[in-house]
């Protein structure tokens, strides 16, 4: 019986993933001499000018795991764009280069504000609202949302799982207009005390129309069914807070786009 159960989860699985990939189109584009490849995803309804999400994967660049997000997503009816923030050619390989290439754009953000900018042309290109458009992001990419919202990329609201709380300090803070949702683990001792209490000092400042919502046993890639299950690494994936955040940011786009 045991045999059977297993059998038909990875079946199920399996079967998802053939679906993910059918979905799902990839898009080349570019950002000068630099060749960038993205996917998009349409919404299940096939209606144009319904509202888009922008995807920014986590350090390792695209991964399964936005694919799914953008998936899901399609299904409930929104357009979807996974950007490609490194470019061929740089795509990391195993977490150290991750980490230097994820440093870099930490610390260039104008470029990492461009790369998110040329993703969101595609997404508007791909036929979604450029009046109705979110961004969510996964650690590295939750980063880049937030500085979608500091830099008032044209969006209407970001989202953070898991992500960076940290800015570019030598830059004013200044009024954020995009709603904001942070989706934090409790217990993720890679965002400091400090840094926690400067992101939410920030928002005050900003005047932004900001949540902030913390995750009982969650840690760093609390969301990310391949992070393992081992929470003293200090990356995880907890389901139930994965499942939690999943549906808080559906009411957050519901509440979004309500006069759409």
């Amino acid at each position: 019986m045991k045999i059977n159960y297993i059998f038909f989860t990875i079946l199920s699985i399996l079967s998802f993933q053939t679906l993910v990939d059918a979905q799902l189109k990839t898009i080349s584009y570019m950002d000068k001499n630099q060749k960038l490849i993205g996917y998009s995803g349409l919404p299940k309804s096939g209606h144009t000018k319904k509202p888009g999400i922008l995807i920014l994967p986590a350090w390792m660049g695209i991964d399964e795991h936005s694919k799914h997000s953008a998936a899901q997503l399609n299904e409930s009816d929104y357009y979807t764009f996974i950007a490609d923030i490194y470019g061929e050619g740089n795509y990391p390989s195993n977490p150290n280069q991750a980490g230097e290439r994820a440093g870099y754009y930490k610390n260039h953000v104008d470029e990492y504000d461009k790369r998110i900018q040329l993703a969101l042309d595609q997404l508007v290109k791909s036929g979604a609202d450029p009046n109705q458009i979110a961004v969510i992001g996964y650690c590295f990419g939750g980063t880049g949302a937030l500085n979608a919202a500091r830099a008032n990329l044209p969006v209407k609201g970001v989202v953070s799982f898991h992500g960076g709380l940290g800015r570019d300090t030598t830059v004013p803070v200044t009024p954020i207009h995009a709603k904001v949702l942070v989706c934090h683990g409790a217990n993720d001792f890679f965002v400091s005390a400090e840094q926690i209490t400067a992101f939410q000092n920030e928002m005050r400042k900003s005047g932004a129309d900001w949540q902030m919502i913390y995750y009982a046993d969650a840690v760093h890639a609390f969301t990310d069914p391949n992070a393992g299950n081992d929470p003293s690494k200090g990356v995880a994936y907890n389901e139930k807070a994965a499942k939690r955040s999943w549906q808080l940011m559906l009411q957050f786009l519901n509440e979004l786009f309500s006069k759409y």
